[in-house]
């Protein structure tokens, strides 16, 4: 699986250039017709266990393959990576959902919320601090430990404003993201089980964005 992703990332991280691109664009158009199918693959399975991801096309998961270069020092026009986001409403829609990533030496499966909007990340915050037994039940059960190791950092160094600070479980409020990964290196990506591997992941990762989006549902 991801073959022809693959290969064509690998060449395009090599021929970052409009000249390459334009020359091998039908390398590209494979690829992506194979990325979208597995993304497709993924909406209909992900969908058996999350109602929110029926009804998706792949076209609301996943991304140009063009770089937005306009304040980045790198000027490289086009990405080395595919990436499908499955998430109530599709990916803009600022909802916590699941995530993979293909790139030559840093593929990844992720779920939860990137960088959310400050009413969005004090929602979230305010849900962990009201329900905070619940959410320590989910990211600490067995099965959401086997996949992932807790939230992936990026914390504030200090309790965020509005919550006491003597609060026992204040760490788990610090954090900017909630998102959890587990990379996966390109043997295991390109492994034929690798499929039932993100869909064992996505369902581990149901109930931890479950509780996110009920809170995110507050102020979207």
């Amino acid at each position: 699986m991801f073959e022809k992703s693959f290969s064509f990332l690998q060449l395009i991280q090599e021929n970052n250039n409009r000249e390459w691109y334009h020359a091998h664009k039908k390398l590209y158009q494979e690829a992506k017709l194979e990325f979208d199918y597995v993304t497709e693959l993924l909406i209909n399975e992900t969908g058996n266990f999350d109602k929110d991801i029926k009804g998706l096309i792949p076209k609301d998961c996943t991304y140009r393959i063009f770089r937005d270069v306009r304040f980045s020092n790198d000027k490289s026009p086009y990405k080395s990576n595919f990436g499908a986001y499955l998430c109530k409403g599709g990916k803009k829609s600022g909802f916590a959902g699941y995530y993979v990533h293909v790139q030559p030496g840093n593929s990844f499966i992720a779920g939860g919320v990137y960088l959310p909007p400050s009413q969005v990340l004090r929602a979230i915050r305010e849900d962990i601090f009201e329900h905070t037994e619940e959410f320590k039940e989910i990211i600490l059960s067995p099965a959401f430990t086997k996949h992932f190791n807790g939230i992936d950092a990026n914390k504030l160094k200090t309790a965020p404003k509005g919550f006491p600070k003597d609060f026992t479980d204040i760490e788990l409020l610090k954090y900017t993201s909630y998102t959890i990964s587990k990379s996966r290196s390109d043997k295991q990506m390109s492994d034929g089980s690798i499929i039932d591997e993100i869909l064992v992941a996505f369902k581990t990762m149901y109930s931890y964005n479950r509780f996110l989006n009920e809170a995110i549902l507050k102020v979207l």
